[in-house]
């Protein structure tokens, strides 16, 4: 899962990046409205947590903008402004979720699982192909009802594939589910990922293939 984090208040960001990619999220962080609006046009987000007062403006005028671009996020607002009618506001701009500042941690991680498995119900929790069985709400994986365990850009780039089974995904696109704007990316690191990825499956009789597409991307199909 991607996250964007849109708070302008410097040790909150920090902590928060911190818990969250200690739980193995891909995250984002943002202190501005626009920037913000620039970050969900590079780069496809599945949950944003989205500060209301900004150095540039109300957080919630961000809410259409968010699902015009990407259209399956989930929104919860993070927020000093706790009274009912600032709750409801929050909710009826479409938001899934909010948190009234401050907040803990673990009820911040607890939030972010409920609103990740709403959608999970309705488009399907899990994917499969050949042995696999990818647990999207929780991010796990089973070959041959054993678990797989994969490192977080594993699971990334394995979800990203399966998602898009017997079709090629671009390089691009790949790297967008995997990599933070923050990460350090040499040409080679995707397809040492996928390296590792593939000799896993292999090695776990997983039964589909990963198929470099020179100069284009990648492409997972059931082995034959």
């Amino acid at each position: 899962m991607r996250i964007l984090l849109i708070e302008d208040e410097p040790r909150l960001a920090e902590s928060v990046c911190a818990v969250l990619r200690k739980e193995r999220f891909v995250v984002d962080h943002v202190d501005r409205l626009s920037t913000a609006k620039e970050a969900s046009q590079i780069a496809g987000f599945d949950l944003a947590l989205l500060d209301r007062k900004l150095p540039d403006g109300e957080g919630l005028s961000l809410v259409p903008a968010l699902r015009a671009r990407n259209p399956g996020i989930r929104i919860i607002v993070l927020s000093a402004c706790g009274e009912i009618a600032d709750r409801v506001a929050g909710l009826d701009e479409g938001a899934d979720d909010y948190l009234v500042k401050p907040f803990a941690m673990d009820e911040m991680l607890a939030r972010i699982r409920a609103v990740r498995r709403r959608p999970a119900e309705l488009e399907g929790a899990e994917i499969r192909a050949g042995s696999v069985v990818f647990d999207l709400a929780n991010e796990e994986v089973e070959v041959k009802g054993g678990r797989l365990d994969l490192p977080r850009r594993e699971l990334r780039v394995l979800a990203a594939l399966m998602k898009r089974r017997g079709r090629t995904v671009l390089r691009e696109t790949l790297e967008q589910a995997v990599f933070g704007f923050d990460d350090e990316v040499q040409s080679n690191t995707l397809d040492s990922h996928i390296s590792r990825l593939r000799k896993k499956l292999t090695k776990s009789g997983a039964e589909v293939e990963i198929h470099a597409i020179r100069g284009v991307g990648y492409l997972l199909r059931e082995a034959a």
